[in-house]
């Protein structure tokens, strides 16, 4: 090309002065800022894990994206790091070495992923991790292992898996969890000790499992449970004096499963208790309306909760029996016992 004095430019220069003014091209996605503190990344054709992370990150978010593995010194250069949250990826495991760079880690977050299994010692570095959520995996059991070395921990997610038992006392060691979510797998049955150690517990999620029913001491080792989910279960009885021991009890939900008749702790100082009893075949004799009486329960979904038997009650609602006194207790057919399947 030639000048305006007729002297030819290098191309090389044409070149560089064509890109100078052309405008910034758009950033690399997922690119970690220097002395950041906090990382997200939800690039969803994002297949591996960022690099060039600082030293001084504490909090690292990638999720809803195509990660489907992690290499085990990926946090090597992040030290200090408090919280992981991996949710949504397609990650099926983890390297057993993933954590132990992260001593101080407080919270991992590893939902929807495909997780299939996790090796023994993935938490043996993790005595400071408090929230741990592996909801909506495909784990099939619980390790007791996992939890040898979490005394810190106060929250255990593991609910949407396909978890088809507990192993007795798996939970001895988190001496201060304080919930425990098991909802929507597979349990048929819990063992006699599945909640040894869990004397810390408030909340229990058993939502959506197979039961048919439970130990008669299954909550004797919670006694600070206030919140206790047993809906859209096949519970057909309870053991009697069952919830004795839930002197602290606030919520309890017993919907839609086959329970007939029930037993309540005494109502103790405080809120009454919610009771969700709907989509179940009540027997509405005198021992359910004592139990209404004594235990003075705030009934939910009232509308929906009535009674299957005797004859005469049929369609009723359960709510009415807690005005009707005692009247009628001697009628035939409306005793204390509900009748046999």
């Amino acid at each position: 090309m030639v000048g305006k004095r007729g002297t030819m430019k290098p191309p090389g220069r044409i070149l560089l002065l064509v890109l100078a003014l052309l405008p910034p091209g758009p950033a690399a996605p997922c690119s970690p800022q220097p002395n950041a503190t906090r990382f997200v990344c939800t690039e969803p054709t994002l297949r591996s894990f960022p690099a060039g992370l600082p030293r001084t990150t504490l909090s690292i978010s990638v999720e809803f994206t195509a990660l489907a593995a992690l290499p085990p010194a990926a946090l090597v250069p992040v030290p200090r790091l408090q919280e992981l949250h991996l949710s949504s990826n397609r990650l099926a495991t983890l390297p057993a070495a993933l954590l132990r760079p992260v001593p101080a880690l407080r919270v991992l977050d590893l939902t929807n992923n495909l997780l299939l299994d996790l090796p023994t010692d993935t938490f043996s570095s993790s005595q400071h991790l408090q929230h741990l959520v592996l909801r909506g995996n495909r784990l099939r059991a619980l390790r007791p292992a996992w939890f040898q070395h979490l005394p810190r921990l106060l929250w255990l997610d593991l609910g949407a898996n396909a978890l088809a038992e507990v192993p007795p006392e798996a939970f001895h060691p988190l001496s201060s969890l304080r919930s425990l979510d098991l909802s929507r797998n597979l349990l048929a049955a819990l063992p006699p000790g599945a909640l040894a150690g869990l004397g810390a517990l408030e909340r229990l999620d058993l939502e959506g499992n197979r039961l048919l029913t439970l130990p008669p001491a299954a909550f004797a080792p919670a006694p600070a449970l206030r919140l206790l989910f047993l809906q859209e279960n096949e519970l057909r009885e309870l053991p009697p004096r069952i919830f004795l021991p839930l002197r602290h009890l606030r919520v309890l939900d017993v919907a839609r499963n086959q329970l007939r008749a029930l037993e309540l702790p005494p109502r103790g100082p405080g809120p009454a208790l919610e009771l969700d009893l709907s989509g179940n075949p009540w027997h509405c004799g005198c021992a359910l309306r004592e139990l209404l009486r004594s235990a003075a329960p705030l009934l939910t979904s009232a509308a929906d909760t009535r009674c299957a038997s005797p004859e005469h009650r049929r369609g009723q609602e359960v709510a009415a029996l807690s005005g009707a006194g005692n009247a009628g207790c001697e009628h035939k057919g409306d005793g204390q016992q509900p009748p046999g399947p």
